[in-house]
């Protein structure tokens, strides 16, 4: 009998799509299958349909034509391939936990009189691994250069490598793909230089795979680079404004990696002051006077290089940093301001009221001396003056002025 096979030779398999087999037009009875492509470790289902049925039965055989299902009924003693659908136009079956061995091409009969087959081909792609980063071992000198390695294995067809600093990606990687001995997959590897600069301390470098059995970025590697540099030294003070008479602190930071081991502090045209003690990175003064006016000097060393920082310290007195405003805070300046303010105002209310008080005396006083000149030319006294003055009489008792 003449076996009839129907199969597209033209459609490239694709993760997670499926070509169909194309099978005589005007033919109900010949079967129709579709390839497929999983990944290893996952799940595959095969179907195979006819257009009519003369009641003959659909079988499933694997790639050493063994037979899988016959109808509803099971062949081959394989746990892991299990029955899906059974009906007089399809059958279709399963395989799960899907192994590189797997991939091939299965068959799909019709037994009539021919017998008529199609065929379905199963593409398995590899997973590769998670990435193996290597040549971070030693830290590398600022300026210098640095080789990295990246690699992964069990990837079919061959993964990509993908080189990034932070979240920015590094061209120039040199790729290299080998096949496995073992097994038809690829190891694939990349080698990157980079050139470094004391920004890249502590810098992560990822190695990521690129493959279609995975999602973007679901396969990576991240490591951080040690960059040694020489310090950068800044001397901090304690204080802004070192006032005479307190205690005052100068701070040697030395901004290196590894950070520096030895400080040497020193003043510029002469020794340290005799109370100016130097404690590592510290310099102190337990008391400041003006005679500790002028440069001061860290030297940082951190085995790799050294570096020099200066100070320049000017002490003020006690005296004028009450009287400079500048040595006051924002808000006690605004407050001195306001209460300033408000005696200005109260000075000025007191002056103008001394003028008019002193106005008024002066009027009162003019009344009093006329007061005393009325009818005093006719009396032959005193009193009978004060009697016979303006006000005087016996009316007016409340308003008698008597002068002594």
């Amino acid at each position: 009998a003449e076996v009839m096979k129907a199969r597209d030779t033209t459609a490239t398999p694709t993760h997670g799509s499926h070509r169909y087999s194309t099978g005589a037009c005007d033919d109900p009875l010949q079967p129709v299958t579709s390839d497929e492509t999983v990944s290893a470790g996952g799940t595959v289902t095969l179907t195979c349909r006819v257009a009519e049925n003369d009641n003959s039965s659909l079988q499933w055989s694997n790639t050493a034509q063994q037979t899988l299902y016959f109808g509803e009924k099971r062949a081959l003693r394989d746990n892991r391939i299990q029955l899906h659908r059974s009906t007089p136009t399809e059958l279709s079956i399963t395989i799960s936990e899907v192994q590189l061995s797997d991939e091939g091409e299965y068959t799909c009969s019709l037994f009539t009189m021919p017998v008529r087959t199609a065929r379905a081909t199963v593409t398995v792609l590899g997973v590769p691994s998670k990435p193996h980063l290597s040549g971070f071992e030693n830290p590398v000198m600022e300026g210098g250069s640095v080789t990295l390695f990246c690699s992964s294995t069990g990837s079919k067809p061959p993964a990509q490598l993908r080189w990034y600093r932070e979240d920015q990606e590094l061209p120039g990687g040199q790729e290299k793909v080998e096949s496995d001995p073992d097994n038809p997959t690829y190891k694939v590897s990349s080698e990157l230089t980079l050139e470094v600069s004391r920004s890249d301390n502590k810098a992560f470098i990822t190695c990521a795979v690129d493959h279609a059995t995975l999602t973007s970025g679901n396969k990576k590697s991240v490591q951080a680079l040690r960059v040694e540099y020489s310090p950068n030294v800044q001397i901090l003070p304690s204080s802004d404004l070192p006032r005479e008479g307190e205690r005052f602190n100068l701070q040697c930071l030395g901004n290196s990696n590894p950070e520096p081991n030895s400080y040497i502090w020193q003043k510029k045209d002469g020794a340290l002051p005799p109370l100016a003690k130097s404690d590592g990175a510290f310099l102190h003064f337990e008391m400041l006077n003006k005679s500790d006016n002028g440069v001061y000097l860290c030297l940082a060393d951190n085995g790799i290089g050294r570096s020099q920082g200066a100070y320049i310290l000017l002490v003020q007195d006690a005296a004028d940093y009450i009287a400079d405003p500048t040595a006051m805070s924002s808000p006690s300046g605004v407050d001195h301001a306001v209460i300033g303010g408000v005696v200005a105002v109260i000075v000025f209310i007191l002056l103008c009221l001394l003028i008019i008080f002193g106005r008024y005396l002066i009027r009162h006083k003019g009344t009093y001396l006329t007061h005393e000149a009325k009818g005093s030319d006719d009396a032959p006294d005193a009193d009978t003056a004060i009697i016979n003055a303006e006000g005087g009489t016996s009316g007016g008792e409340d308003k008698k002025e008597y002068f002594i």
